[in-house]
């Protein structure tokens, strides 16, 4: 399985007095945008997942709505899970993930994803560390037990390039 781990775009700043409660914080208008051009880098890199999983956070489901239309994707495909909420621990995603087969994408949160990779991976602790709008990449060898290979990391800024 190739699994695919976006961190949400820019979202409202918690310390701004309109901020409201964490599960509702949606994305800036330059997350908006910075999701957009990254989503053309995956795009630029042929990423079509068969499944999308997402964190029930509206920034998160507002990045794979972007990623979505960029795409070409259903956005009704997206499948929210609280495997992928902030609290949520790493072998919950793993779980959820032996339902599924071939390219997922999943939308979360930091650190959340990246412990999901250092668990996959075996790390005592993790060792990467998403920005928004990144993605890893990961190959699923088994999910049970969970054995997996780190692909690739691409900032946003990478993936902005890769898209123009």
């Amino acid at each position: 399985m190739r699994l695919y781990l976006m961190r949400h775009g820019i979202a409202i700043d918690r310390e701004d007095p309109d901020c409201p409660p964490d599960p509702e914080r949606y994305l800036t208008p330059k997350g908006i945008q910075r999701t957009r051009a990254a989503a053309r880098g995956l795009r630029s890199l042929r990423v079509k997942p068969a499944a999308l999983l997402t964190s029930p956070f509206v920034r998160a489901v507002q990045t794979g709505e972007i990623v979505c239309e960029v795409l070409g994707l259903d956005p009704k495909q997206l499948r929210t899970t609280d495997a992928l909420k902030p609290e949520a621990k790493p072998a919950r995603l793993a779980e959820e993930l032996v339902r599924l087969g071939g390219e997922v994408i999943c939308f979360g949160h930091a650190p959340h994803m990246d412990e999901f990779i250092a668990h996959a991976l075996k790390a005592t602790a993790p060792f990467t560390a998403l920005k928004k709008s990144g993605v890893a990449c990961v190959d699923i060898d088994s999910l049970a037990p969970l054995r997996a290979t780190l692909f690739w990391v691409l900032t946003s800024r990478i993936l902005r390039r890769l898209g123009n």
